[in-house]
Formats: structure tokens, sequence, C-alpha cells
């Protein structure tokens, strides 16, 4: 089992950080990898709605659905994989500091739909790289 938690500070206010991340149409902007991400069911996100996501993995594209499973404005954002390579649990945890907003991600994935992978190796691949969009995403949001 791949399981991991990483966390950043973002010198921009709460809702603009969260509103940001929780719209999956930006993701492929600070996410390596991700070439289209939208949502299925159109209208705000909340608990229940879905999003598609297609990205390369691993060298190979695949293409996988997601549904919201925690949804707190300004507070917590979460999902799951309903389809893909991946059996995955994502939590962004948002909490307001003095003049920035601590990012909190919590990962949990199991390898399901790729053969012959090292979950041990992909796990360090998948921590290094959100590690990146982290970068990625405050350099993106403090830009703005």
């Amino acid at each position: 089992m791949i399981d991991f938690h990483l966390s950043t500070h973002i010198y921009r206010p709460i809702q603009r950080v969260f509103d940001y991340i929780c719209t999956p149409e930006n993701d492929f902007q600070w996410q390596y990898g991700t070439l289209a991400s939208v949502r299925i069911d159109g209208g705000a996100a909340q608990i229940g709605t879905s999003f598609r996501s297609t990205a390369n993995l691993l060298g190979h594209r695949s293409q996988s659905t997601y549904e919201v499973t925690e949804y707190i404005p300004n507070s917590k954002y979460g999902f799951k994989s309903l389809s893909g390579p991946l059996l995955s649990f994502t939590t962004y945890t948002f909490v307001p500091a003095h003049g920035y907003t601590q990012v909190d991600i919590a990962l949990q994935a199991n390898v399901v739909n790729l053969a012959n992978v090292n979950e041990n190796i992909l796990g360090k691949k998948m921590k290094k790289q959100v590690k990146e969009n982290l970068a990625m995403l405050k350099n993106i949001l403090e830009s703005a």
C-alpha cells in the first residue's frame, strides 16, 4: 500500500487556495502528468460529485474517474478513485494561519490495473511527484 502525507504553506487566502484545488479543470496546470480533468456532473463540487482525469502514469496514458467524498468549504476536500490503475483516497486539509494557508495532503493507494509494478518504487515516485506538484501549486497561486 502507498501511504504518505505532505504539506506546504501558500501565501494566499484560504478561499482562493481551496477553490483552486477543488476545481478539477485546474489540475493540468499544477499536476505533472495530468493532461485533462473535467467534472462529469457539472455544477459545483460537493460530496458525491464526480470528475474524470486523463494522465500519464509510468509512461502509460490512463483515465480515472473520481468521486468527491469530503467537502467542507475552506477546510477539507477529499475524493476516491472509482476506476483507473490505482485504488486511491486523497484528502486535502486547509488551515488558515498568519498570512498563509497551510495545505496538508494525505494519499493512500493500491495498484489494481498495472502489471509488473513494484508498489514501493511507485509510492516513492508518487510522493516525489506530489511534492513537485505542491511546489508548482504554490508558485502558481503566489504569482497570481
